[in-house]
């Protein structure tokens, strides 16, 4: 299986600062990851630099093939990068349907596919982002990547600070997205349990290097090297 994601000895931060140590790492086309750690392990700067919003300072990113380490991040997403971002991001100002076609391109995911995944949002079409709670502003930020058609949909901690009801809704869109749909896609989640079920590897960050690689399944089946590697 070819890889659709190819990261090589990658060293990325903020200005001077070097958060990543010499990353290396790979996806393969329809295949998950979970990427774990503790706080300030470096997995939001990981995601941020695959999307390019970080300083790089060595290394590579391949996507497809194509070297994509020195593209603007609009440059990246029209290459097939979708992004999840811990604040959302999403349109305060603008509707529901508005957010989803604001920046939507051709292909299996449209307005008709989103509302099917999140009839909340189509009960909620025409209301403003900022009128909505915070599970269907995640729910609409999980949405918009989609209408992007992602060959990769990156996701930083979708299920923080939602109500139990809400994490169930978007666990199970997770696994749709994921297992049925086969679209490829990276998530970070502090709720290491509830991820792992859903992915096909993981990885555990500790200091901006990777601690461990392993396949999710494996993981799971070894609470206490787990716990250990999370400080639970």
């Amino acid at each position: 299986m070819s890889d659709l994601l190819r990261i090589e000895q990658l060293i990325c931060g903020y200005d001077e600062a070097q958060v990543l140590a010499r990353i290396d790492l790979s996806l393969a086309q329809g295949q998950s990851l979970a990427l774990l750690g503790r706080n300030g392990a470096g997995k939001t700067t990981l995601i941020n630099s695959i999307v390019g919003v970080t300083t790089h300072h060595h290394g590579t990113i391949h996507l497809k093939g194509e070297d994509i380490t020195r593209l603007r991040p609009e440059q990246r997403a029209a290459r097939g990068i979708g992004w999840v971002p811990q604040e959302r991001n999403i349109f305060r100002s603008l509707t529901v349907e508005e957010n989803l076609t604001a920046s939507a391109r051709p292909g299996r995911w449209d307005v008709s596919a989103v509302y099917t995944m999140f009839p909340r949002l189509q009960e909620r079409r025409r209301n403003l982002g900022n009128q909505l709670s915070g599970g269907e502003q995640q729910m609409l930020a999980v949405g918009r990547a989609l209408m992007l058609n992602p060959k990769l949909l990156l996701l930083d901690e979708p299920l923080e600070g939602l109500a139990p009801i809400i994490v169930d809704e978007l666990l199970a869109a997770l696994r749709r997205i994921v297992t049925e749909e086969g679209l490829a896609a990276i998530i970070v989640e502090q709720k290491a349990r509830k991820i792992l079920p859903l992915t096909d590897e993981a990885i555990v960050l500790n200091r901006g290097s990777i601690a461990l690689a392993a396949s999710a399944k494996a993981l799971l089946e070894n609470p206490a090297q787990l716990d250990a590697l999370l400080a639970i």
